[in-house]
C-alpha cells in the first residue's frame, strides 16, 4: 500500500510530541485569556452595531430602544464657560483650612490654561447641608440646594480639554474636534419622535447668545440632516415660520394639499428616491409647526403662578428671558419633545460677562450669574416633578470643565481645570440624594471611581434604553459612536 506523501512539515505536527507540545500552550493561551478578560484587560469583541430602522418617507417617525427604558426623554442644561465645581456642588474643609497657602506638591507660580497660579483659596460661597440626606451645597444656588435630596451628583467628572470650544464640543458631541454629530442628534437618529408636529430634539439658546462652540452643540454631523437639532427660545422663536400676509389659512392648505399629490406621485416613480422622501418629511414638520411652536412658546396660557415660581415675571430681561426659556423647556418635554438642551451663559459678552469663566472676579461675576439659574431651573425641576414628568424624564446638569482651587496669579479668579469637576442628574433611572466619586482633599483632581465624558453619555443613552457600544453610523469607512472606542456605563449611581 502507497503511503500518503506528507510534507517535513506535516510530519512534524503530526508526531506525539508536537501535538502535547501545541495542547499544551493551546490550554495556556485559554487561561491568559479567561485571567485577562476577568481583569477587563482583553480587547472587547466588537459586537455588530444595531441598525435604526428609519421610514424615508417619515424619518422622525419614533423607533423602539434597544432595551426597556427609564427614560422616554431627556433635558441637558448646559452651564457655558465651566462653572466653579469648588463653589457650588464640590465641598472641601481642607480647600478652606489651607486657604491662602500654597498647593502641595506644585512648583512656585507653576502654569495652568492662563498661565502662573498663586495660592490655594478657601471656597467663595459657604457650604451648608440641604435636606435630609444632609449634602453639602454652597450658598451660590439656594433654590437647586433645596432639591438635594432629588439630586444624583458625580464628583469625579473628567474631560480632555482645557479649552472651551473643544471642551464644549466634547461633552456635547463626544469629540474635541468639529464635525461630529451631538448627543441629542444620535438620540433622534436611534429613537425618532413621539411629537408628530415638533422636532425630535430643540436646543435653548440663552437670553444672552450662544455658547462658545456655538452650532456644533446641536449640529447633526455627518448624520442626515433630518437629526439636526433645532434652536430658538421664547426671545427669538423660529423664523420664517408665519404664513406671509394675503394667503388665508385656505389657500395654504389647498397648497400643501397639491405639493403633497404632486410628491407622492414623484416618489411613485422613483421609489428609492430617500433624499427627496427626507426632504418632504422635513416640510411637512415645518407646516405642522406653523400652529405648534407658536402654541407651545405662547407663556401667556400660564397662570401667574407659575410664572412667578420660574421669575418669569422679574423685570430684569435676562433673569425672566432665562426662567421663560425653562418653561419652554418644560412645554416642550410634556408634549414628548426626545432631547432638550437648555443653554446658561453665552461668549458674545466676553471672558466671564454673560457666562461662567471666572478667570478675574469670579465672585462678582457669579453674584449676577447664579440668580440667572438658580431660580428658574429649580422651578422646572420642581414642575416636571409635580407634573410626573420626572417618572420617565432625565434631567442632567453639566458644564464644561472645572476650575483650579488656587487663584490665577495677580486675579481674583480661578483658572480652567479639566481634571476633576462634577455633574448632577435627576429624574428616571438615578438614585436621589447619592453623591458619587470623588475629588482629592483640594477638589483639583478626580481620585474615586474617576468617569469620563464617554461614560457619562454612555450612561445616559443606557437609561433611554440605548447599548452605546451598538448604536452606530457607517461614515468614512469607520462605524462611528457617541462614545467612540469608550466609555463604561456608570452602573453605580443607577437606581
Amino acid at each position: 500500500m502507497n503511503e500518503h506523501p506528507l510534507t517535513n512539515a506535516g510530519r512534524r505536527l503530526m508526531n506525539r510530541r508536537s501535538f502535547i507540545e501545541h495542547a499544551g500552550t493551546g490550554l495556556a493561551g485559554i487561561a491568559l485569556a479567561s485571567l485577562l478578560s476577568d481583569q477587563r484587560l482583553l480587547a472587547a469583541v466588537a459586537r455588530s452595531p444595531i441598525r435604526p430602522v428609519i421610514r424615508p418617507e417619515n424619518p422622525l417617525a419614533a423607533r423602539p430602544p434597544h432595551f426597556a427604558p427609564k427614560a422616554k426623554r431627556v433635558l441637558v442644561i448646559f452651564c457655558s464657560g465651566a462653572c466653579s465645581q469648588l463653589e457650588s456642588w464640590d465641598w472641601k474643609p481642607e480647600l478652606a483650612r489651607m486657604d491662602g497657602k500654597p498647593m502641595p506638591g506644585a512648583a512656585e507660580n507653576f502654569l495652568t490654561f492662563q498661565g502662573q497660579n498663586g495660592n490655594l483659596v478657601r471656597p467663595l460661597y459657604e457650604f451648608k447641608p440641604r435636606g435630609q440626606s444632609g449634602k453639602m451645597i454652597s450658598d451660590l444656588f439656594p433654590h437647586l440646594a433645596g432639591l438635594a435630596d432629588d439630586l444624583c451628583f458625580i464628583h469625579s467628572m473628567t474631560a480632555k480639554s482645557n479649552t472651551h470650544g473643544p471642551a464644549e464640543n466634547q461633552m456635547s458631541t463626544g469629540f474635541t474636534l468639529d464635525g461630529f454629530p451631538s448627543m441629542g442628534s444620535w438620540v433622534s437618529y436611534a429613537l425618532g419622535s413621539e411629537a408628530d408636529d415638533l422636532p425630535a430634539f430643540v436646543a435653548i439658546p440663552d437670553p444672552r447668545g450662544v455658547p462658545q462652540a456655538g452650532v456644533n452643540h446641536w449640529s447633526n454631523g455627518f448624520l442626515p440632516a433630518v437629526f439636526q437639532g433645532a434652536a430658538f427660545n421664547v426671545k427669538k422663536p423660529i423664523y420664517n415660520l408665519a404664513t406671509p400676509a394675503g394667503i388665508s389659512a385656505s389657500d395654504n392648505a389647498a397648497a400643501r394639499d397639491v405639493l403633497k399629490i404632486l410628491n407622492d406621485r414623484h416618489l411613485e416613480k422613483f421609489p428609492g428616491d430617500f433624499e427627496l422622501s427626507a426632504r418632504i418629511a422635513s416640510y411637512e414638520l415645518a407646516a405642522k409647526m406653523q400652529l405648534s411652536v407658536p402654541e407651545v412658546s405662547d407663556l401667556s396660557r400660564e397662570s401667574a403662578d407659575t410664572l412667578a415660581d420660574y421669575g418669569a415675571d422679574d423685570p430684569d430681561p435676562i433673569r425672566s428671558g432665562f426662567a421663560k426659556n425653562c418653561i419652554l423647556a418644560r412645554r416642550l418635554l410634556e408634549r414628548d419633545v426626545r432631547c432638550v438642551q437648555l443653554f446658561n451663559g453665552a461668549y458674545a459678552m466676553g471672558e466671564g460677562v454673560g457666562n461662567w469663566d471666572g478667570h478675574r472676579k469670579l465672585k462678582e461675576q457669579y453674584d449676577i450669574h447664579a440668580p440667572i439659574l438658580d431660580r428658574p431651573a429649580a422651578a422646572l425641576i420642581r414642575d416636571l416633578k409635580q407634573r410626573g414628568l420626572m417618572d420617565d424624564t432625565l434631567v442632567v446638569w453639566t458644564t464644561e470643565f472645572g476650575r483650579m482651587p488656587t487663584f490665577q496669579k495677580g486675579a481674583s479668579g480661578r483658572d480652567h481645570n479639566p481634571q476633576g469637576f462634577t455633574v448632577w442628574m435627576a429624574g428616571a433611572g438615578v438614585k436621589p440624594g447619592f453623591s458619587y466619586g470623588a475629588t482629592d482633599e483640594l477638589g483639583h483632581k478626580a481620585v474615586e471611581d474617576v468617569s469620563t465624558i464617554y461614560d457619562l453619555h454612555a450612561t445616559i443613552l443606557h437609561l433611554l434604553g440605548l447599548d452605546h457600544e451598538r448604536l452606530s453610523y457607517y461614515h468614512n469607512g469607520i462605524e462611528r459612536r457617541l462614545t467612540d472606542v469608550h466609555g463604561q456605563v456608570i452602573k453605580g449611581i443607577l437606581s
